[in-house]
């Protein structure tokens, strides 16, 4: 597997070499345009599914889930949480663009296992202003699974809440695990 780890960047996001992260991500940019050739595509998933994924950069979820551009909506957050924003966007991809199906792919070795809810009292400290948002801690994945499956089966914005299912992506053996939703 190749990785960008092999060209490190500083705290201040500078790569050995020079030049930010971000400017190696716009020259990298330029070459893939240079090659870039209008698929044809619109916004419908070819497969009418959407990923909802924790955004750990250890996740690359065409290559795990074999799928190819347009096959699918992939919705990533911090524990791949179902949260009122997913929700949201789910509603979305639904209604106005045809996907039928949920897949929920949390992960082991998840960053939110080992914070709280005391996250958000020390951001209110150094900011002087509480997020409106929760962290979303847990300690249990396969539950975190199990609660965010419930979350997108109850909600009422969601017109197809039937087949939706919950995993645990293990990130030593890149092997998906299903969570029973009972």
């Amino acid at each position: 597997m190749t990785t960008s780890a092999s060209v490190p960047a500083d705290s201040t996001g500078t790569t050995v070499g020079g030049g930010s992260v971000t400017d190696r991500l716009v020259d990298a940019n330029r070459k893939y345009a240079a090659e870039f050739t209008d698929p044809g595509m619109d916004a419908r998933p070819v497969l009418k599914v959407a990923v909802v994924a924790c955004m750990d950069a250890r996740l690359d979820l065409h290559a795990a889930l074999g799928l190819e551009l347009g096959d699918c909506h992939t919705i990533r957050n911090a524990g791949g949480v179902v949260t009122d924003d997913v929700i949201r966007s789910l509603t979305i991809s639904q209604r106005a663009l045809g996907t039928r199906s949920v897949v929920l792919i949390h992960h082991t070795g998840c960053g939110l296992e080992s914070l709280t809810e005391e996250f958000r009292h020390d951001l209110e400290m150094e900011v002087g202003q509480r997020p409106a948002w929760a962290v979303e801690a847990f300690r249990d994945v396969d539950q975190d699974v199990r609660q965010s499956m419930q979350r997108v089966r109850t909600s009422p914005f969601l017109l197809h809440t039937d087949d939706v299912r919950g995993f645990v992506f293990d990130v030593k053996t890149g092997l998906l695990r299903e969570i029973d939703p009972a």
